[in-house]
């Protein structure tokens, strides 16, 4: 079967067995896939947990599911049956790029571990996504929201003097993710210098630690524990929301140019002389006296007219919009964010391509829904 013969792109030629579930692995494959690689969707008898993730729903199929596999074929196989384990073992011998998310070491007894498929396929980029690796924390399960309160993320998202909250959306699953794309493109380039594959691995707590930055540089390099601050920021000010006529607008001054304009803007020109505000550690020190002054300008007007002259001025600003207006800004802006298969929106891939565009050539499969052809071309 040629899986590859309508699909173009800068990965065109790619063969991904996909073993993973739920987000960080099937959001690594989505966005290879857009780019032309070939993915089977290796589902066990129940599918892929986020199948039965909902509500919402679209057609009775849970959106947490469709966001992530498109342009993917879905195959079920039962690594417990010996003849479906045959299939996963010829399916992973022809592949390009294996990627799974069992726990650690759980696919050894199948022989579809790393050192047993690379023993008949020593080019294979084998990718693992782990929650804590594969040492001391194997026994750990790789939950999102484990990881962002484990890691240290939790204690810096929520107010001061409030609870630790979670991010809004499971922000450690997609960071991994993005993290093993990377690092498959990263081994696939090593193989073309040296015919030879490689192990890949990721996990979520590492991915966390990296994805927290500033934050863990802070401990790290200063010895800084980091704390919450609510919407402020402990290097910068302003950037948080602040509050105008009828709501609040992010405002942000990045450097000193910025702020000076926003004084002007706001018509207080004198506060960008100040001493205690002229540069941006000035302010970052004296935040509790600069704020008031820059809310008793803000409380004026309202947001958008804000927004407006704000954005003419080139000053950093945002309303803080809910979803439907962020999507909505995005078209406006030409961004075109949603994009259709078969009738199935969803958002488009968020890299843009001169020569080699992402293509949107399957919806989201149903499960088993290639299974038919899949077999038969392994069987071959």
């Amino acid at each position: 079967m040629d899986l590859d013969a309508d699909r173009p792109g800068p990965l065109s030629g790619l063969l991904v067995a996909d073993f993973s579930r739920v987000l960080a692995g099937p959001y690594a494959t989505m966005l290879l896939a857009d780019l032309g690689a070939d993915v089977v969707k290796v589902e066990g008898p129940g599918g892929d947990d986020t199948r039965t993730w909902a509500p919402p729903v679209r057609d009775g199929v849970a959106t947490y599911y469709l966001g992530v596999n498109r342009n993917k074929r879905s195959v079920v196989l039962d690594l417990a049956d010996p003849g479906d384990l045959v299939l996963a073992r010829r399916l992973a011998a022809r592949a390009d790029v294996m990627i799974q998310n069992f726990r650690p070491g759980a696919l050894r007894r199948f022989g579809l571990d790393h050192a047993g498929v690379a023993a008949g396929n020593p080019r294979i980029v084998y990718a693992s996504i782990s929650g804590f690796g594969a040492a001391g924390g194997a026994d750990l399960p790789g939950y999102d929201l484990m990881v962002q309160a484990a890691s240290g993320l939790m204690s810096l998202t929520g107010d001061a003097d409030g609870p630790p909250y979670k991010a809004g959306v499971a922000v450690l699953d997609v960071i991994a993710g993005l993290h093993a794309a990377v690092g498959i493109l990263a081994a696939l380039r090593h193989r073309e210098r040296t015919g030879v594959g490689q192990h890949v691995e990721v996990d979520l707590l590492s991915s966390a630690l990296s994805g927290l930055v500033n934050h863990a540089s802070a401990y790290v390099a200063g010895g800084v524990v980091p704390t919450r601050m609510g919407n402020a920021h402990p290097s910068i000010f302003p950037y948080e929301p602040l509050p105008t006529a009828d709501g609040e607008l992010v405002v942000i001054a990045g450097n000193d140019r910025q702020f000076r304009t926003l004084c002007q803007v706001l018509g207080v020109p004198e506060l960008a002389d100040d001493p205690r505000f002229r540069r941006n550690r000035d302010r970052t020190a004296n935040r509790d006296a600069l704020r008031p002054l820059l809310v008793e300008r803000l409380r004026r007007r309202g947001g958008d007219e804000w927004f407006r002259e704000l954005r003419a001025a080139g000053v950093p600003c945002s309303p803080i919009n809910p979803l439907d207006r962020g999507v909505a800004l995005a078209r406006d802006l030409g961004l075109d964010p949603v994009v259709e298969v078969d009738g199935v929106p969803g958002v488009r891939h968020p890299v843009g391509f001169s020569a080699t565009p992402p293509r949107y050539h399957l919806p989201p499969p149903e499960l088993d829904a290639h299974g038919a052809e899949i077999r038969a071309w392994l069987a071959e």
